[in-house]
């Protein structure tokens, strides 16, 4: 049984199928990518797994306790909850909050604190703030941000913002870690940071990780597998090298020169 299974899933437009019967399969502690031209369908495949779109036809299923759970339907902040957790392709930070503020917010979707013992500031309150503020600072050293912890989001360099949603995205202890373009805006330096940065969350914290990213370089240089989208619709799948040298993915998407 796979980590997540996605069977013949469909989004429809009106008229249009911006995503078409797609299938594909992630296991435990994978790299996948998922690449294709500018309006493929790739953003669109993401907010159907998390939630933010419902699939005309077609089920997502999500291993959950050793059986099969079906996320259709499911609301976006119940399935981050499940273990699915995202970035964004356009930064979505709390601009005017502090970089540390910014991941306990994140962090707090964890806590199971009571009504009462919120409202009312019990001792208990206190301890798990405590808690989390601490796992927090951890977070952030992990990524070379605890020096900017108090620098609000909106005053870090765009490369530091980009790594701070990563981090908000790891505090909510996901399974599965969907990237949004993570390297768009970068500069090379930034990139190649980016990519070291990604074999680490992987080592480092053994969850699922699937890639949504125009730098091939990057793809090809970290994903155990890829997926190929054009028109909506799956086209290829398999290894870096299988997908390097597959005539359709040259003609649709790489244009013939990797």
């Amino acid at each position: 049984m796979a980590l997540l299974t996605v069977n013949n899933l469909t989004k429809n437009f009106g008229g249009l199928a911006a995503v078409s019967h797609v299938s594909m399969s992630v296991e435990e502690n994978e790299l996948i990518g998922l690449i294709g031209p500018n309006g493929a369908g790739k953003t669109t495949l993401f907010n159907l797994l998390t939630g933010v779109y419902e699939p005309s036809s077609g089920d997502v299923l999500l291993k959950v306790g050793g059986k099969e759970e079906r996320l259709n339907g499911i609301k976006p902040y119940k399935v981050a909850d499940l273990g699915l957790s995202r970035t964004f392709q356009n930064i979505r930070l709390f601009k005017d909050l502090t970089v540390l503020d910014n991941v306990l917010i994140a962090m707090n979707s964890k806590n199971k604190e009571g009504f009462l013992t919120s409202v009312f500031r019990l001792p208990k309150f206190y301890r798990t703030e405590e808690m989390m503020t601490t796992k927090v600072k951890e977070l952030l050293q992990i990524f070379g941000l605890d020096s900017k912890m108090d620098t609000l989001a909106k005053n870090l360099p765009y490369g530091e913002q980009r790594r701070l949603e990563i981090v908000r995205a790891l505090a909510t202890q996901p399974k599965i870690l969907f990237l949004d373009e993570p390297a768009a805006g970068m500069n090379p330096q930034e990139t190649a940071e980016l990519t070291q940065l990604i074999r680490k969350i992987q080592r480092e914290f053994q969850i699922t990780i699937v890639l949504i990213e125009h730098d091939m370089s990057l793809v090809m240089d970290v994903c155990e597998r890829i997926y190929v989208l054009e028109y909506g619709q799956v086209i290829a799948h398999g290894t870096p090298i299988e997908i390097k040298n597959n005539p359709r993915v040259i003609q649709a998407y790489l244009g013939g020169d990797l």
